[in-house]
């Protein structure tokens, strides 16, 4: 029997020049002229030929085939029709379906797609992430219709998921929190060549997240010859981010200093060159120089993390280790602009360096006024000695 979540090809088609690959928004003129612009025959071959258009980045073209996947299936598994059949009230059955999914489609292990054990979902979505979820299927709804392989999309009539304007980010960790982190990381034995190597790329990675606020991907897809300096002192790392947009991060001294102890210990010199196509995160495993994959280096944040829960509760800081327990590589970057962006580091500065499209998502992380408005009632109570 097949399984209701069987492989779906989404890996798309390779160009050619039998198979031009067509610009990812197509003028409104050509898909009015009642030709075709796609010669796509199913709901999955239009899903390979979506993907495959414009320059992903590995990590964006990999959301959308998750995305996609999800969306394909739910239409065959649920709503039981072709894309051709859907209405509006389809879609918005959609986007409440993400809200909570049906428990066969969850599984807290994130199987690889061609395992059996493999469920789309390992819980319900936030709102941020249902409305990300929907904002792809309406850009693929989108690209359906302007190729004429759909008459009209549902999907311009749907509504995006509305997110709390204005909320807090409130996933980061302290800067006591970072410390525990850390000196969890130094703690450990270096007992055989690997342990070294590992401790010292953790070390490297702790230092990494924590001071450019990079996404977990943008560092595990560099090159070691992306950190480097232009001789005036000052030291940069250069990420590829969202949509394929460069950025350049300051690199402190502590960051710089573990970087050349990571390479020390993986038997490479302390310097690097402009020139060096070595993986910035390599595999802690054999001989050769392996570039790990993005859940490697989440996985491996996550084991300090959790190192550093265990002593945070040990010295009776019970607040920090709840923190760690939860934290993930992600939070790295929300603690880096939190604690900037309460230091006084201007929104400017940090909406440049996170490569926020909007200055409006930078502001999240601004906890400043509310600590000062808390500390300020928190006097008033104490001064009242209402007991």
């Amino acid at each position: 029997m097949t399984s209701k979540f069987a492989l779906i090809d989404l890996e798309p088609p390779a160009p050619s020049a039998s198979n031009p690959s067509l610009p990812m928004v197509l003028p409104r003129e050509a898909s009015d002229s009642g030709g075709r612009l796609t010669a796509a025959q199913s709901d999955s071959e239009l899903a390979r030929e979506y993907i495959g258009h414009g320059e992903l980045s590995p990590a964006s073209r990999a959301n959308s085939q998750k995305e996609l996947f999800r969306f394909l299936t739910w239409c065959r598994e649920e709503a039981c029709k072709t894309l051709r059949e859907l209405t509006v009230a389809d879609i918005n059955s959609y986007k409440e379906f993400l809200r909570a999914p049906p428990a066969d489609w969850i599984s807290p292990t994130k199987w690889p797609r061609n395992d059996a054990r493999y469920r789309p979902f390992s819980g319900p979505l936030s709102d941020a992430s249902r409305r990300q979820a929907v904002i792809a299927v309406k850009g693929f709804l989108r690209y359906a219709e302007r190729t004429g392989y759909l008459d009209r999309n549902p999907g311009a009539l749907v509504h995006h998921v509305r997110v709390a304007s204005g909320a807090r980010v409130t996933r980061y960790l302290t800067p006591d929190a970072i410390r525990l982190a850390l000196a969890a990381v130094d703690r450990r034995e270096a007992l055989s060549q690997a342990t070294l190597r590992r401790r010292e790329r953790d070390r490297f990675l702790l230092l990494a997240y924590t001071h450019t606020g990079a996404r977990l991907s943008e560092i595990v897809g560099a090159d070691m010859g992306a950190l480097y300096t232009e001789g005036n002192g000052r030291w940069w790392l250069d990420v590829m981010g969202k949509g394929s947009k460069a950025r350049r991060l300051p690199v402190p001294p502590d960051m710089l200093d573990a970087f050349r102890r990571y390479r020390v210990a993986y038997g490479l010199p302390p310097q690097t060159s402009r020139g060096d196509t070595t993986p910035m995160v390599l595999s802690s495993r054999g001989t050769l120089l392996q570039r790990v994959t993005d859940e490697a280096a989440a996985d491996a944040m996550k084991a300090v993390f959790a190192d550093a829960a265990v002593a945070a509760e040990s010295l009776g800081d019970a607040d920090s280790a709840a923190a760690l327990r939860q934290a993930s590589a992600h939070w790295l970057r929300h603690s880096m602009l939190t604690n900037h962006a309460n230091n006084g580091v201007q929104l400017k500065t940090l909406q440049d360096t996170a490569g926020h499209a909007s200055i409006v998502t930078t502001a999240a992380y601004l906890h400043k006024s509310d600590l000062e408005r808390h500390d300020e009632i928190m006097a008033s109570v104490n001064g009242n000695n209402i007991a």
